[in-house]
């Protein structure tokens, strides 16, 4: 028969603890002024603590028949206490300190090498202190970024400004992160950031790293470029620059275009000059930004999908798509409904009352009889005024059965025949995608419904239909695209 009696040992232990009679070794332990010299037995140390083990042996050897004595500067002598019940007693006061002080009992007994407690605190505080953590996230945030064994906090607090990035970095100095902690962050693909503002956080965090850097990248030298280039040079291939908008590149990035390897600033160039060519630079996917509450409410449609507007949101800001990314939502803007058909009329008079004087507008025309859907992009504004409009930016496109692999994008490849804008006309494109009405009397100010609506193949790349033959329109919208 065998039984356990570890109680009455734990008890017996803590009393050995507290006994100032048969001690061997003494430990002092803070800094100035907080300083406390504790007595302790060098058995029990060593065959608890292998970082103690280690000490004492080495104060054996230099130090032989002198009562041993080490310091622990870097322990409180509050945090210690807690860790010397611990190696004793096999016990852990749980109304002794506060959870910040359960944090610093972990990294003390990651110093002294006590794993047991490690796992155990490690648990204890994700499981029942969340909420504690995310709001006192960078004191939690230091500790665990402190050694390489807190993986499981670790592995908490980069979820956590993975999922909810908008909650740290209005209260968390982002820059304070280890170089470590911004690269596990940043590499993920589910980190729940723009691109852009990625960019923009990473740029910020290696200009901290060297308070000298002005942060106008027109002041900068060569030197300051390389010194900055260096700093971030496990950073940058991890920015997912293909994400970015051909804005945003002009704007955020052409500035440090030193940074970037060659290679890679030619590619992006050559897909933002013309879009749908295929880069050779190894091309990381877009995150996975979750679909919420604020996205899924994006468009108040009648005819087209979370894909279709994601799709055409991609097309405007000339994003590359690939069969890597076609499916991944992009939904940078909100689409403002300005018309339908079928509750304001289809007559090119309700269609200027309600859509003239509004720039960056989106089309989607419901074909009567089939799931086809037609549209088109015009950055400029309608008007009524007769006249061609000139851009480089508006496209035509198709969807068929709402299948957004198949889609059919056409950009316009006749600037000066772009728009074409004037009363009897509805949404035009210039001779590829047409809608017009008719006056019902030479004398009157009334028109038909939109009679002719066709496709064809003029002023962009290629027709979104198989046939130029006239079409009815079941329903149609038009949109505003807001940031």
């Amino acid at each position: 028969m065998s039984a356990q009696f570890f109680s009455k040992l734990s008890q017996n232990y803590i009393e050995l603890l507290k006994d100032d009679e048969y001690y061997d070794i003494t430990i002092e332990v803070g800094e100035d002024p907080n300083v406390k010299i504790f007595r302790a037995h060098m058995n029990i140390l060593c065959y608890r603590s292998s970082y103690l083990r280690r000490i004492l042996a080495s104060n054996k050897k230099n130090n032989d028949n002198i009562l041993a004595h080490i310091k622990l500067p870097k322990i409180s002598p509050e945090i210690f206490q807690t860790i010397l019940e611990y190696i004793y007693g096999g016990v852990l006061s749980s109304n002794t300190h506060d959870i910040s002080d359960s944090l610093k009992v972990l990294a003390a007994a990651d110093n002294l090498h006590l794993q047991e407690l490690v796992d155990y605190l490690q648990k204890y505080l994700i499981e029942n202190n969340s909420d504690w953590i995310e709001q006192h996230f960078g004191f939690t945030q230091q500790i665990s970024s402190q050694s390489n064994n807190l993986l499981e906090l670790q592995e908490f607090c980069t979820n956590f400004m993975a999922q909810s990035p908008e909650k740290i970095f209005n209260s968390f100095d982002f820059t304070s992160l280890s170089e470590k902690s911004l690269i596990s962050l940043i590499k993920r693909d589910d980190l729940q950031m723009n691109e852009i503002e990625v960019w923009e956080h990473v740029l910020k965090w290696g200009l901290a790293q060297n308070l000298n850097l002005i942060p106008d990248p027109k002041t900068w030298s060569d030197d300051d470029f390389k010194t900055m280039k260096n700093i971030l040079q496990h950073c940058l291939p991890l920015i997912r620059f293909f994400s970015l908008s051909s804005l945003e590149f002009s704007q955020k990035v052409r500035p440090y275009r030193k940074l970037l390897d060659q290679q890679l600033y030619e590619e992006l160039l050559n897909c933002y000059l013309e879009p749908g060519s295929v880069p050779k630079y190894n091309v990381l996917r877009p995150r996975k930004i979750k679909n919420n509450e604020f996205k899924t409410q994006i468009i108040d449609s009648k005819i087209v999908d979370s894909n279709i507007i994601s799709t055409v949101s991609k097309w405007v800001d000339k994003v590359v798509i690939n069969d890597d990314n076609y499916e991944e939502l992009y939904l940078p803007y909100k689409f403002e409904l300005l018309l339908r058909g079928s509750r304001d009329g289809f007559t090119p008079k309700k269609f200027h009352e309600l859509c003239d004087g509004k720039a960056n507008t989106v089309t989607f025309i419901k074909v009567k009889g089939n799931e086809e859907i037609l549209g088109g992009y015009n950055p400029l504004k309608w008007e009524t005024t007769g006249k061609w409009c000139k851009t480089n930016d508006s496209f035509i496109y198709s969807f068929k059965n709402k299948n957004i692999k198949d889609a059919i994008l056409s950009n316009v490849i006749n600037a000066k025949g772009a728009i074409f804008c004037g009363e009897v006309w509805g949404p035009q494109f210039g001779k590829d995608l047409i809608i017009n009405s008719y006056k019902i009397t030479s004398n009157s100010d009334e028109f038909t419904d939109f009679c002719v609506t066709c496709c064809r193949n003029n002023f962009y790349e290629r027709n979104i239909r198989d046939t130029e033959d006239n079409f009815s329109i079941e329903d149609y919208e038009v949109f505003q695209i807001i940031e």
